[in-house]
């Protein structure tokens, strides 16, 4: 699916990478524990998570996930958005569940 599939299918929007709606994605991986994220995601997967903070989008960033969607309606700090900008890492916010 591509990044704007996936907005759509979750009625999400785009707080970065407004330029990678063609993004193909073929995995993703659910977390709010970053341990749980750093042993089990994968590079190029789609994260779907309630992190919200700028160390979430280093760890993204160093593991080579491809986009986050942040879930329950919660909107990233004003940090990782400015990483996820800085390092091209798209990011849709979603109000649903995990």
């Amino acid at each position: 699916m591509t990044l704007e599939e996936i907005r759509v299918v979750l009625n999400g929007e785009f707080l970065v990478g407004h330029d990678k709606l063609n993004m193909e994605l073929t995995t993703a991986f659910a977390a709010d524990l970053m341990s749980d994220v750093l042993a089990f995601a994968r590079p190029g997967c789609l994260l779907i998570t309630g992190l919200t903070t700028s160390q979430s989008i280093r760890t993204v960033y160093a593991l080579d996930i491809a986009a986050v969607v942040t879930c329950r309606g919660k909107m990233p700090q004003d940090q990782a958005l400015e990483g996820a900008r800085e390092l091209n890492i798209p990011i849709i916010r979603t109000k649903y569940i995990m």
